[in-house]
């Protein structure tokens, strides 16, 4: 137990320093599911010893979430309260940092009509939105971490006794945050400039387009001019350096809205809003999905596409390479947040225009016009696999290989 209780201050102490990297004077939100009990703690505590100026915890609970639908009335699922969009722009617009201990359920919403689902996901991006856009932009630190639920590790480690389920997953996040190193926040900064280093290079190639292979995919990526490739830690608008989520293994850019054609199979299951989707195909044509298959969870796939116009469209890809911390665990985590960094992936719905040289300065149709994209949703899907090729396709039409099984054959 000491040292399990030594290893959760290191991580407390990790999400502050390097994924917030919290600075005297800051507000601080932590957003926590309530079985997080010991781990928010410590992360207040943590804080305040950076000088935190005030720490608010906002504790989240999947028994009353799904209390709405079970209960409340079916023209509630419309509504998202105004006030607390508010709040949350005034807290960004104040320099506030947000700390999100990320854990959703993939199995919350069993039972409950899927259009229920995606009608309040729709009212809630949309109230959002502001704020969002304050997220894709780099306006202010932001930080999504995880922590074990008894329903997620139920889920991830189902194959072990009851009692084994929280201690494996501790021991999951612990390895992939490199929380047993001597010292982690060194151990990260090494990372971050691995990362950093991988990202420039990309930046170097410039590529004009991506060319993906693998069984169900055969997929062609435009890149848009200017594009940028960012990966570890981001500036925000006032010059802070933070690490958007813990872990961390991708480097990522955009993709031209218009500019995607062919078929992508995923390779993992995804959890969209509390109900799981796996075995899924996407068939673009100038960039849009005009075709779409799923194995489980066809509805809630449908209803995500139809959320608005932009949905339909990419607005981010990915690169992991296969052979790398997360995916050699072997292990589905039903949790984007760390899936998403043991695999390729690619991102329907809005980009980030970080990834676009002067992008944050551009108004929606300017960013349209330049290639990106927007929409109320960004919703990661996993492509990855050991057998995943990519080439790079050069400006003058020169074709060098990325990937090879799945791994990266560029050298950096």
């Amino acid at each position: 137990m000491d040292n399990f209780n030594r290893n959760l201050e290191k991580y407390a102490e990790l999400v502050i320093r390097i994924g917030v990297n919290l600075n005297k004077g800051q507000d601080l939100l932590v957003e926590a599911p309530i079985e997080t009990l010991d781990l928010t703690r410590l992360i207040v505590q943590k804080a305040y010893e950076a000088g935190a100026n005030f720490v608010h915890v906002h504790w989240q609970d999947d028994v009353v979430t799904r209390n709405k639908f079970d209960y409340a009335s079916e023209d509630s699922v419309d509504y998202y309260p105004e006030w607390y969009t508010t709040m949350l722009e005034r807290f960004v617009e104040n320099g506030g940092a947000l700390l999100n201990i990320k854990v959703p359920n993939p199995n919350l919403y069993d039972g409950i009509d899927a259009s229920l689902i995606s009608r309040a996901s729709k009212a809630a991006s949309t109230a959002r939105a502001k704020y969002q856009h304050y997220v894709r932009t780099g306006e202010f630190s932001w930080c999504l971490i995880k922590a074990p639920t008894e329903a997620w590790a139920s889920i991830v480690y189902a194959d072990l006794p009851e009692e084994q389920r929280i201690p494996a997953m501790w021991d999951a996040i612990f390895q992939i945050n490199r929380v047993y190193e001597e010292n982690p926040v060194a151990a990260w900064q090494s990372h971050l400039d691995t990362l950093k280093a991988t990202h420039s290079l990309l930046n170097e190639r410039s590529y004009k387009a991506l060319r993906y292979r693998a069984t169900g995919t055969v997929l062609r990526v435009e890149l848009p001019e200017g594009h940028i490739w960012l990966g570890g830690d981001n500036e925000n608008a006032r010059g802070i350096r933070y690490v958007a989520n813990m872990p961390t293994e991708e480097v990522f850019t955009i993709p031209n809205r218009t500019g995607v054609s062919g078929t992508v199979a995923s390779t993992m299951p995804l959890n969209i809003n509390g109900a799981l989707v796996d075995r899924f195909t996407f068939t673009f044509e100038a960039g849009k999905v005009v075709d779409f298959q799923a194995e489980v969870g066809y509805d809630h796939l449908a209803r995500l596409l139809d959320m608005d116009e932009g949905a339909r469209y990419l607005g981010e890809v990915a690169l992991v390479p296969f052979d790398s911390p997360i995916s050699n665990l072997n292990r589905i985590f039903y949790n984007t947040g760390i899936d998403e960094n043991a695999s390729c992936h690619l991102a329907l719905g809005s980009c980030y225009p970080i990834n676009l040289k002067d992008g944050t300065k551009l108004s929606n149709a300017e960013l349209k016009a330049r290639g990106g994209n927007s929409s109320l949703i960004h919703v990661d899907f996993m492509i990855g696999s050991a057998e995943l090729e990519i080439d790079g396709e050069l400006a003058d039409g020169t074709i060098e290989p990325i990937f090879r099984a799945g791994n990266w054959v560029l050298t950096f």
